[in-house]
Formats: structure tokens, C-alpha cells, sequence
């Protein structure tokens, strides 16, 4: 289907399809802001997440095009690199593209009856342009193969992000500090990463990221590039809500508007793994962040305490939101670990893993929207009996559910049996332990969720009958259905996990 989508866009379209991904959300979302009504708006986030969702589909076919996988650089404005800014597209980032875009264009669609009843009517068209500003900023990031140009890709999205958060208030006011709170943490990650930015500038006299890593190779000791590499790891790790530097995540999906909720646990840490895994494995190597700095004692420790620590909150919370948002830091912990174990296989399940924890939190919080909306509830008790008012929501839910946890057949097995056994694979029979106990974990907090729903009365006895609008259902069920399809042939989106991980040990260890 991809393929077949991707044939029909003009040569000369996808030629320039590496920058028309980023540039045309960026371009429509100051128009967006001067529309008459919300709804012009909202359909000009459908049009421009959609064309950058058939330009990511161009991407990922032009890259896997080529056997062993194709390298496209675009250079901007006609400046060849490293003199101006590249966009470079490989396997990795055109698999990050592709999650994105499909994440931003069923996002769009399910929007409207979310924003139209959380947000004021003259605040809406702003609020789609925030929301477009905000996707061309992830885009970005997963795009440029420029470090600074990174840093304002990743600006640009946390700042039109605060923004979305901040205007849940007019829902809950918990939203204001919650927005501030993110503001805070997010400025102190990205500082910390474009101070790091500055030290491998200063030890390369370079910024494009494939130069770095050329020039890096003939400064492993220099003290700059030693403390560049701590700088920017912690300042990802904020931004990837890294354990235990995730303090900004809970209170930001709990009173975000629902559609910001959605998007952002199903996209905007996905993108920071991203940027944090391009760092150790294409620029810095797999020799100097696993060995000669001992990553390996930084990363796999805090993806084994995010796992257990944040599943354990996640089982006494008595929000729903909450209990997912902790749910998504312990789900981090997962990839994390993966990326830790330094091997190809294990780079491939964790982003395996990155991909299905998308398809299964966009549905989660989808179907929480949808709960919102109808009955104006997200506790624990809120959700009583409704397998029976609104059973075509809640099956979509219970579907999502169970691939967190990882039942068989469900996307969640899947890249949690690859993460198994990579770790077989390395001797860390004991790190499959802990797999397996956070799964448990996922099993109390996602049963509890899934008895109230389909085996406890309603808490109200005078709860009619109301499903979600059609405009979330079908997204909604996208998603599950994508779940299912993914656990049971997951063939498509596992060969993409594993091009990306052959794409950043192309000449190094595997």
C-alpha cells in the first residue's frame, strides 16, 4: 500500500519530498492562524499532516529502495554540506517520519469534537496552528542531519507544545502549573543540549552530524567531546522523559486537552529516543558511548528502574491519565533497555518497541477522549459499566490495553518478545526477569482498568447509552486494528525496525 501510495506522487514532488515533509506544515499553520472559524482550520491540519504523511511514505519506499538501505540528502536552499543545512533521510529517521506523520494526520481527524468542546471558539484556529507548528518541529527533528538545526527543531515543537498544554486550563486549571512545570524542564534539557552542541563545535569546528562523527573518530579523548556527550544525553533524556528525569510527564497528559494528551504520548518522546539514539550510535559511535564512557551504566539502569519504579506508581493511581502517563515513563524504561544492550538486535526491538507503544497509547488516550467527551470523567470510577454504554469505545480500548501488557497477538508481544530475546542473546537472562515483572505490573494496573469497565456496574444507573463521535471512533479503530494487525503479522513494521537498527551499525559491531 505504501509503495502503490508513493508511485502516484509526481518524480519531481518526491524529489524535494525530504523538505516538503517539514515545510509545508510549517507554511500552513501561520495560515491557519488567521482562518474565520476553527473548523477552516481544523481542515487545513487534516491537509497538511496528510501530505506530510504521503511524503514519508516516498521516504521510507526511496530508502528501502535499495538493498541494504539508501542514504537521501537534500541539501537546503542549494548549500552542499557542511556549509549549509542537510536534511539527511536513512532508515532510521525515515521510520520516525512515517510513525509521526501517521500519528499527526489520525491525530487531525479525531481532533474536531475534542477541541470543540475543551477549547473556546476564538482560540481554535490558534490552536490548530499551534498544533501544526508543533508537528513541523518533530518532523524536523527526525529530519536534519544538522546538530543546531536539531536543537531549533526541537525549540520549535517544545515551545508550541507548552502552549497546547496550557490551554487545557479552560478545562482544568491544573493545566497552567502542569504547562509551567514542562516549560521549566524543558528549557533546562534544551540548554543543556545545545551547551553540549557547543562543546562538539568547539572540539570539531563542524555541525552537521555526519561530519561530526568523521571528525569525532580523531578526538575519542578530547575533554570537550567527553562533557558535549554528557550534556546532550541528559538534556534527550529530559526530553525523552528519561527515568528519573521525567517529573514534567504526568501532570502534562493529566490536564492537557485530550487531543494533546494523545498526540503527545504518541509522538514527542518517540522523537527524543530518536534524536538520542542518532547521537550515541551515528555521531558519537558505538565505541565511545558503549565503552570508552560506560553508557552502559547510565542508560540500562535507569531503563530497569523506569520499568519498576514507574509501574509501581502507575498501580495506585486512581486517574486513568496518570496511571498512563506513568504507564508511558515505565514503557521508555522497555526501549531504553533495548537500545542499552548495544547490539543490532537490540536497537531493533527497542525502536520495535518505540513504533507499537505509539500505535498502542494514541489508541488508549483516543479512546479516554472519547470517555471525556461523553461522560466528563477519567478516574477509575468513571469508567464503571461503560463496556456497556459505550461498547464499540471501550472494546477499541480493551484491544490497546491488553498490547500494553503484551498478550499474544497484540503489537506489544511483539516487540516485547524481540526485546526478550536480544536480551537472551547478550546473557542478560536477568534483565528478562524484570521484563517480565513490569509486565505483571502492566497486568494489575490495565486489569484494573479493563474489570471496571466490562465487569462493574455503572457507578451512575441513569448512564445512557453514547459512543464516541464517528471522527474518533474511526481513528480510533485504526489504531486498534493496527494492534492487532502488527501482533499478528508484524512482518512490515519489524523489517523497518530492523533497517533502522542495520542503518546505524553499517560498519560497526553487531
Amino acid at each position: 500500500m505504501i509503495e502503490f501510495i508513493a508511485s502516484l506522487v509526481p518524480a519531481n514532488l518526491a524529489a524535494h519530498s525530504p523538505a516538503l515533509l517539514v515545510a509545508v506544515p510549517m507554511l500552513m499553520a501561520p495560515l491557519a492562524a488567521f482562518m474565520p472559524n476553527g473548523r477552516l482550520a481544523w481542515l487545513m491540519s487534516i491537509f497538511a499532516t496528510g501530505f506530510s504523511l504521503i511524503m514519508a511514505m516516498v521516504l521510507v519506499t526511496q530508502v528501502r529502495s535499495i538493498e541494504g538501505g539508501a542514504i537521501i540528502s537534500y541539501a537546503m536552499g542549494g548549500w552542499v554540506p557542511d556549509a549549509g543545512i542537510e536534511f539527511r533521510i536513512d532508515a532510521l529517521n525515515s521510520m520516525v517520519l512515517l510513525l509521526v506523520s501517521s500519528i499527526g494526520f489520525l491525530a487531525a481527524i479525531f481532533s474536531w469534537p475534542t477541541v470543540k468542546a475543551e477549547i473556546r471558539d476564538a482560540k481554535r484556529a490558534m490552536f490548530f496552528a499551534t498544533y501544526l507548528v508543533c508537528f513541523c518541529g518533530l518532523t524536523g527533528v527526525a529530519s536534519t542531519g544538522d546538530a543546531f538545526n536539531l536543537f531549533v527543531f526541537l525549540e520549535i515543537s517544545s515551545l508550541a507544545t507548552y502552549a497546547l498544554v496550557a490551554l487545557g486550563a479552560s478545562r482544568d486549571r491544573r493545566a497552567l502549573p502542569a504547562a509551567g512545570n514542562y516549560l521549566l524542564m524543558g528549557t533546562i534539557g534544551a540548554s543543556f543540549f545545545v551547551v553540549g552542541v557547543g562543546f562538539l563545535y568547539a572540539a570539531t569546528g563542524t555541525l552537521n552530524m555526519a561530519e561530526l562523527a568523521v571528525r569525532l573518530q580523531g578526538v575519542p579523548d578530547n575533554k570537550a567531546v567527553l562533557a558535549g556527550f554528557a550534556f546532550i544525553t541528559v538534556g534527550l533524556g529530559i526530553k525523552a522523559a528519561m527515568f528519573p528525569l521525567h517529573q514534567w510527564l504526568p501532570n502534562a497528559y493529566a490536564y492537557s486537552p485530550s487531543f494533546v494528551t494523545m498526540f503527545l504520548a504518541a509522538t514527542a518522546t518517540k522523537v527524543a529516543i530518536y534524536a538520542l539514539v542518532r547521537f550515541l550510535f551515528t555521531v558519537f559511535g558505538l565505541e565511545f558511548a558503549f565503552e570508552g564512557s560506560t553508557l552502559i551504566w547510565i542508560l540500562m539502569p535507569m531503563g530497569i528502574a523506569a520499568m519498576i519504579a514507574c509501574s509501581f506508581q502507575a498501580v495506585f493511581q486512581t486517574d486513568v491519565r496518570r496511571t498512563l502517563a506513568y504507564s508511558s515513563v515505565a514503557q521508555v524504561g522497555y526501549m531504553l533497555l533495548g537500545i542499552s544492550i548495544g547490539t543490532a538486535a537490540g536497537v531493533s526491538a527497542g525502536m520495535f518497541h518505540l513504533v507499537n507503544h505509539a500505535l498502542i497509547k494514541g489508541a488508549l488516550f483516543m479512546a479516554l477522549a472519547g470517555v471525556v467527551l461523553t461522560y466528563q470523567g477519567t478516574s477509575l470510577n468513571d469508567l464503571k459499566g461503560l463496556g456497556r454504554t459505550s461498547p464499540w469505545t471501550m472494546s477499541a480500548f480493551a484491544i490497546a490495553a491488553v498490547s500494553l501488557i503484551g498478550v499474544p497477538l497484540t503489537a506489544g508481544f511483539q516487540s516485547k518478545y524481540a526485546l526478550v530475546n536480544a536480551l537472551f542473546e547478550h546473557g542478560w537472562w536477568w534483565a528478562v526477569a524484570v521484563v517480565m515483572f513490569s509486565s505483571l505490573l502492566a497486568v494489575v494496573y490495565m486489569g484494573r482498568m479493563l474489570e471496571a469497565i466490562f465487569f462493574r456496574a455503572p457507578s451512575n444507573p441513569n448512564k445512557r447509552r453514547q459512543e464516541a463521535p464517528l471522527l474518533i471512533l474511526v481513528p480510533l479503530w485504526i489504531l486498534a486494528i493496527a494492534n492487532l494487525w502488527v501482533g499478528i503479522q508484524g512482518g512490515f513494521v519489524a523489517g523497518l525496525a530492523d533497517d533502522a537498527a542495520a542503518a546505524l551499525f553499517i560498519g560497526g559491531a553487531s
